[in-house]
């Protein structure tokens, strides 16, 4: 069956592929079928107004026009949740569907986009057991919030990981006022929360590498440190989500003396190649993925055809 003009398109896969440009080419191949599209911002540090360098943000001009949503609408203070962008990514969707164009959610921030592909209410949240939670992370660790995670749900606490501090602390709360951590995890088998067209690109994984560092050394010839020392009197430094974002955490880390510029680009770069693989893995359980190189000459046309029929 031909997809409609309603469908949701996703354009996803692992940091440094190229989604942004494919998702413009698509737009405009789009428009000129008549079906005007809009672009969706999956990337959960591109939400931030000022993290422009580090995040590989298209600029206005950049944009060819093409309407772009949810990119620079967060302080660096404000926390950002993957419940808040759901909410504010199916609003902007289905606002793009009223005006009769298609929506292009686009971005390699797996949670959220799966937030937005696929039919899932997150619980609801308390702050008091939240803070109180962290707090037992900051004088227990997390292998104390592990551990009782693990004793709780072997299977959520092993989806989760040991050192993923923040869905640990999510894990336990939804875990207090539900009786369940697997109430504020994604199903296995997730159904779409409306009929949805996936691409992902994908690259050799020497190549990949090489893109990724080169792409690191970029953002310190363009900047990085420059951006970063104008957010830090904006309060970067104690944004919850937005000062633990790579590359800027290590920018700050340069600008207070405790890195070399070399140290910083160098767990810049290790930490941005860590993430390409846990992006690649989290895409690829997605069964229905139509998977592409992003140097493919055909790459557009291909695109294309699998989400336009």
């Amino acid at each position: 069956m031909n997809p409609s003009p309603a469908d949701l398109i996703a354009v996803v896969g692992p940091t440094g592929t190229g989604k942004s440009e494919l998702s413009l080419n698509l737009a405009e191949r789009l428009a000129a079928l008549g079906r005007p599209a809009e672009i969706i911002n999956a990337d959960a540090m591109q939400l931030y107004r000022g993290m422009d360098i580090g995040t590989a943000k298209l600029g206005l001009p950049e944009r060819r026009g093409i309407p772009h949503h949810l990119l620079d609408v967060l302080d660096v203070t404000t926390e950002s949740t993957v419940a808040r962008y759901q909410a504010d990514a199916r609003a902007t969707i289905e606002d793009i569907l009223e005006r009769g164009a298609t929506p292009i959610l686009v971005g390699g921030s797996g949670l959220y986009v799966a937030s937005v592909l696929y039919d899932f209410q997150f619980p609801a949240s308390d702050k008091a057991v939240r803070a109180r939670l962290e707090a037992e992370l900051e004088t227990d660790g997390a292998g104390a919030l592990y551990r009782r995670l693990v004793a709780m749900d072997p299977a959520v606490a092993a989806r989760i990981g040991s050192q993923n501090t923040r869905r640990l602390v999510r894990a336990l709360e939804v875990a207090e006022l539900t009786g369940s951590p697997v109430a504020g995890m994604l199903p296995e088998a997730p159904v779409y929360w409306k009929p949805t067209r996936i691409v992902g690109l994908r690259a050799p994984r020497d190549e990949l590498v090489a893109r990724l560092d080169e792409r690191v050394l970029g953002m310190w010839r363009g900047g990085l440190v420059d951006e970063v020392r104008e957010l830090v009197p904006l309060g970067l430094e104690h944004g919850v989500t937005a000062s633990r974002a790579i590359g800027y955490a290590q920018a700050l880390q340069q600008l207070a003396g405790t890195a070399t510029e070399a140290e910083a680009i160098d767990q810049t770069q290790q930490l941005t190649r860590r993430y390409a693989r846990r992006q690649v893995s989290w895409f690829r359980r997605y069964a229905d993925i139509v998977w592409l190189y992003y140097d493919d000459p055909e790459l557009v046309p291909t695109a294309l055809a699998s989400v336009a029929g």
